[in-house]
């Protein structure tokens, strides 16, 4: 019997009308067991609104950050496979069960979904800057972390009951450097991941900002390097941490701030 789906959809200040709607396709084409939205400091004008969702709700009054609510949002997911899907409705229902069956199936511990993979359909209406900026960080990534994939942030991943407990412990990333991260740390721990190429809408209302997301980013890509090099017994990476403790502890455990 195949393993049970949950989706987990991360929102802050969500388009309601075109959230509902994607929540309806999902719950056609997928029929997924849970469908829990981690909202981040509703509005005044958006609360009314939520209980007209198809899905359960789940409010925080402040905003935590896109890894914050997905981690959070999976720890109440009681099902085999664990799914998360941006509320924009980028990633098209159909693309989404295709990066949902390989772990269903199984066949792999992680899937993830990619828009830079050659056999991507991308719609895309980034300006010219902005693709180049994203090209300059999936090259950064790959060479500090040497890691073989085309894209971390595309904002659908799907990760098996299993291997998300064995893995959540060593995620600290609450913001959007969650997916590199949990990427990174899967890897390091020779877990499977399947990189998806999709058929990828972008959509024009993001809610990153363009000045302080990259700086963040490469923060926390640095972070992420000298985590993994502590696990790794590296001299280096040791000694940093000998001289500059690290306070900040799993978002699993840091309950306090979530």
């Amino acid at each position: 019997m195949a393993p049970s789906v949950g989706i987990i959809i991360p929102a802050y200040r969500p388009d309601i009308p075109r959230l509902s709607q994607y929540i309806c396709t999902i719950q056609e084409q997928i029929n997924p067991e849970q469908v829990i939205v981690e909202i981040d400091d509703p509005n005044q004008e958006t609360i009314p609104q939520l209980s007209d969702l198809p899905a359960e709700i789940s409010q925080c009054t402040y905003r935590r950050g896109k890894g914050a609510a997905i981690t959070m949002g999976f720890e109440k997911l009681d099902t085999g496979v664990l799914t998360f899907a941006d509320a924009d409705g980028s990633t098209p229902v159909n693309e989404l069960k295709q990066i949902i069956d390989p772990v269903r199936s199984e066949s792999s511990d992680i899937a993830i979904g990619s828009r830079r993979h050659p056999k991507s359909d991308v719609q895309s209406n980034q300006t010219i800057a902005r693709r180049y900026m994203g090209d300059m960080y999936v090259h950064l990534v790959r060479s500090v972390l040497d890691i073989n994939i085309y894209d971390f942030q595309c904002g659908a991943k799907a990760v098996s009951k299993n291997s998300w407990t064995q893995l959540r412990n060593k995620l600290y990333e609450p913001g959007f450097a969650w997916d590199l991260e949990l990427i990174a740390v899967a890897q390091e721990n020779n877990y499977l991941i399947d990189e998806i190429p999709i058929q990828w809408q972008d959509k024009p209302q993001s809610t990153v900002d363009p000045v302080r997301t990259p700086i963040d980013m490469i923060r926390a890509l640095l972070l992420i390097q000298h985590r993994i090099g502590i696990s790794q017994n590296s001299i280096f990476h040791q000694a940093i941490a000998n001289m500059y403790a690290d306070t900040r502890s799993p978002i699993i455990q840091d309950t306090h701030k979530i």
